[in-house]
């Protein structure tokens, strides 16, 4: 059979389940060639022994921002993809940003293709963030950046100045990107009541990293989730709203889902394990707070963490990301941009926490894999799901986030059970960020070897990166598949047809 590679004695771990033990992985040629019983060994085929370990599909984290022009000490691609391997993320999606000067596409994207060629240490894609979609863009360039780039999704924004769309510009993209098959994912919170906020606390006085949480509550995340969803509902559009943070939110999204409406959803880390206190810590000093200034914020209770928990399990989340989105505490361009004139002030503090390598074991650790099932808050096959498959077939990543023949060879093996965990330090972590907000938290474990198209690049056992700089490949992607609901519906009231009066003759 000529097998490169066994990886033999692990419980292998799909979306159906765990499969019968004593099977092995055949890898050839950085493929996945067999799944089976007595894989015959070559004279020089590798073997890694799992020792009774899960194996799980190398992790697709679909939302990270590396080397972004507005966080210039953010991580690069090579310190954020070392951070990725090493907490068993496999194959990363990030940002490449259009602004509002920008008429045309392309130059950015060629600038951004400079940053990250030759610096991966896993593979990768893009989406791209438009701020200013012009009929050239939509009608032109969208189309070769879908078909010639192999770039098939783009991110919206419903706050912030530089970034924000009208509901008018919303509609354009998402019938633009519907008639490509593109995915668009929405940054949805009302920017007008944040602005409100903010001028109204500043007026006052409150200007304290935790006031960040007060300037964007849970209802301004609400109000404009339900728009995203209506907008979309309008025009036939299928949507992806991000960084899901609030109950309020996750109800209209399960109340879309149950109408077979085509919304997905992705909520991250930190709005499961974290809250708006982190904000008000002062443990060191008394800007130490602005280490959790996120967007949307962390929230008060913790009832609205086990809201999150309840969308994790019972499917209303599609896919968990890290948002991925750091900058340096101590530095004067990083989060301590907000100290001005030695007074806080929140609303200059760069926004994005890292998390990149935390992501899987945070997860994984409240999984069946760790806890008895009836302690574990979700099961193997939908850590699989959130981690790897969904956001693989969501983003057209074709030989991604499944462990079949004919997928590539990406694998995470962790530790046998009752090894492995750890509490998660900044002193041990990959990232070119000078702290962690999950410093503190145990993990019940920690992947033990991450693999990259069959050869390992991750040795826990090591502590180690094993993977060169460079590995990593640009994947272009085809178009995502829908996993939620369905198109074609009409919005309540409307009549067979009605939207023929008004759709561009080409969409109809």
């Amino acid at each position: 059979m000529g097998l490169d590679t066994i990886v033999k004695n692990g419980l292998i771990v799909t979306e159906s389940g765990v499969l019968p033990a004593g099977q092995s992985i055949g890898v050839s040629k950085g493929k996945i060639s067999v799944i089976g019983y007595d894989l015959p060994e070559g004279p020089e085929t590798k073997i890694i022994d799992a020792e009774g370990a899960y194996i799980t599909p190398g992790g697709v984290d679909s939302h990270v921002h590396l080397s972004q022009r507005n966080a210039p000490t953010g991580d690069s691609w090579e310190t954020g993809t070392r951070s990725a391997i090493a907490g068993g993320t496999t194959t990363v999606l990030a940002f490449t940003s259009q602004t509002k000067e920008m008429t045309t596409l392309f130059p950015v994207l060629e600038e951004y293709h400079g940053k990250a060629r030759g610096q991966a240490y896993c593979d990768y894609g893009f989406h791209f963030i438009i701020t200013k979609p012009n009929e050239k863009i939509l009608k032109e360039e969208l189309p070769r950046i879908a078909k010639e780039e192999g770039i098939t999704s783009v991110k919206l924004y419903m706050t912030y100045e530089l970034y924000k769309l009208s509901d008018h510009e919303l509609l354009d993209t998402l019938l633009a990107c519907r008639a490509l098959g593109m995915t668009t994912m929405i940054h949805a919170e009302n920017g007008d009541m944040i602005q409100f906020l903010v001028k109204g606390l500043e007026r006052n006085g409150n200007t304290a990293p935790f006031f960040h949480a007060i300037a964007g509550p849970k209802i301004a995340e609400d109000e404009a989730s339900y728009r995203a969803i209506r907008l979309a509902e309008l025009v036939d559009a299928p949507i992806l709203l991000v960084h899901v943070s609030a109950d309020g939110a996750m109800k209209h999204i399960r109340d879309a889902q149950t109408k077979l409406l085509p919304v997905h959803a992705e909520t991250c880390p930190h709005y499961l394990f974290l809250l708006s206190d982190k904000l008000a810590n002062q443990e060191h000093d008394h800007f130490h707070g602005a280490k959790g200034v996120c967007s949307p914020p962390l929230r008060h209770n913790v009832e609205d963490l086990e809201a999150l928990w309840r969308g994790i399990a019972n499917g209303t989340f599609t896919v968990f990301s890290s948002d991925h989105a750091p900058t340096k505490y101590d530095h004067p361009q990083g989060k301590k941009a907000g100290i001005i004139n030695g007074i806080p002030k929140f609303s200059k503090i760069p926004k994005g926490i890292p998390g990149i390598e935390t992501r899987l074991s945070l997860l994984f650790s409240e999984s069946e894999g760790c806890l008895p099932k009836n302690q574990a808050r979700l099961s193997l096959a939908r850590f699989v799901q959130l981690t790897s498959g969904n956001p693989a077939r969501l983003y057209g990543l074709t030989q991604k986030g499944c462990i079949l023949p004919g997928y590539d060879a990406d694998l995470v093996i962790w530790h046998p059970q009752g090894k492995g965990g750890r509490v998660i330090s900044q002193d041990n972590l990959h990232h070119d960020v000078d702290y962690t907000p999950f410093e503190g938290i145990h993990v019940r474990n920690w992947p033990r070897y991450t693999i990259l198209r069959g050869e390992i690049v991750w040795n826990a056992d090591q502590n180690g990166i094993t993977g060169p700089k460079g590995v990593g490949n640009f994947i272009k992607r085809e178009n995502g598949r829908l996993l939620v609901g369905k198109l074609g519906q009409l919005p309540e009231g409307m009549v067979e047809g009605e939207r023929d009066f008004w759709l561009p003759k080409s969409d109809i």
